[in-house]
């Protein structure tokens, strides 16, 4: 079956998110309307009451096939506080595979009249396939799918980003570590470019940053000096060790004193430069505990700004079903 394109699978017949499975397809537009509804929700976490009633009545049911409770906790907050109500599915990537299994299992959640899915899945393109398979006005939110896409991480780097910088224009970003098996880094290359970035560099040795990379708009560089230098942000990436096969490291230590982010690595940056990770740090491995916890980084915002971030794509994608149901139902009472 031939897989529908990003964009339209993504938005409904007024330009609206219904879904949000990827970067690809989406427009400035629609990732500047993400982030400055995020901007309105996060004065929330400092009010008595942190709740409002946009999803009220609705389900959400977090699906996740892979492990990350960092990532289903910050979904499953955001839901709440919207006012919705949820279940959370913890399953074995052993006990289901994408195919057959897993229809039975949307088929069973389907029944439950569930509004949203948010899923987390090892396979490339598993969101993709559920959308496609879904019922009909269920929202799915892909919440990181093997080594395909993070979009709401990468949302929740750009708000980082803009909170901090101002703006986008003329800003350099390095990415640095684990690009060819990160998911976060190639929505991040897609958000940074599509939001207007002067330069994205993505740093790293050549067997995890290969050179096909630079036709997604991105400048290589494999000397870390060169990557840093002059750069607004740093984005520091996990070492994907469960998605690593084969000897594409010497070893750890060798990868940290080669591109490890330490207080001197990062005097190569701007002063003002920022430090971010998607977490889970491994200290002393991509990033110095100095740098971690000192005053460049900014990556316990990127945790708070992720609550928020979650809570405008998962408003948004149901705002863009309901919109969509109504007109269908137009369109058969005019029949």
């Amino acid at each position: 079956m031939m897989r529908s394109e990003p964009r339209a699978l993504q938005l409904n017949d007024d330009g609206q998110l219904k879904h949000f499975l990827t970067l690809d397809g989406l427009d400035k537009t629609i990732l500047t309307e993400i982030l400055d509804r995020a901007d309105s929700f996060l004065t929330m976490g400092e009010q008595s009451v942190k709740k409002v009633p946009l999803l009220r009545g609705r389900t959400v049911v977090n699906l996740f096939f892979e492990n990350s409770t960092r990532t289903r906790t910050t979904f499953e907050l955001a839901a709440k506080r919207l006012s919705a109500d949820v279940i959370n599915l913890n399953i074995e990537t052993s006990a289901t595979s994408k195919g057959e299994s897993l229809l039975d299992t949307l088929q069973n959640l389907q029944a439950m009249q569930s509004d949203m899915f948010v899923v987390r899945h090892s396979d490339s393109g598993a969101a993709h396939f559920i959308a496609e398979h879904c019922t009909p006005n269920v929202a799915i939110i892909n919440a990181g799918d093997g080594r395909h896409a993070h979009p709401t991480q990468a949302m929740l780097d750009m708000l980082t980003i803009r909170r901090h910088k101002g703006q986008f224009e003329g800003l350099k970003v390095a990415i640095v570590g684990d690009i060819l098996h990160s998911r976060v880094a190639r929505s991040q290359l897609q958000a940074l470019t599509t939001l207007g970035v002067d330069e994205v560099r993505l740093v790293g040795p050549k067997t995890l940053v290969p050179s096909f990379f630079s036709e997604m708009g991105a400048k290589i560089c494999h000397d870390l000096e060169a990557g840093l230098k002059d750069v607004d942000v740093v984005v520091m990436l996990r070492l994907q060790k469960e998605r690593m096969k084969g000897a594409l490291l010497p070893s750890e230590s060798e990868f940290y004193r080669l591109y490890g982010l330490t207080e001197e690595s990062l005097s190569w940056a701007k002063p003002d430069a920022i430090v971010m990770h998607p977490g889970p740090i491994n200290r002393g491995v991509e990033i110095s505990s100095e740098v971690a916890d000192g005053d460049h980084s900014v990556i316990l915002n990127q945790v708070t700004n992720g609550i928020a971030v979650r809570m405008a794509v998962m408003s948004m994608a149901m705002s863009g079903q309901l919109q969509k149901a109504e007109t269908d139902q137009g369109s058969e009472g005019e029949k």
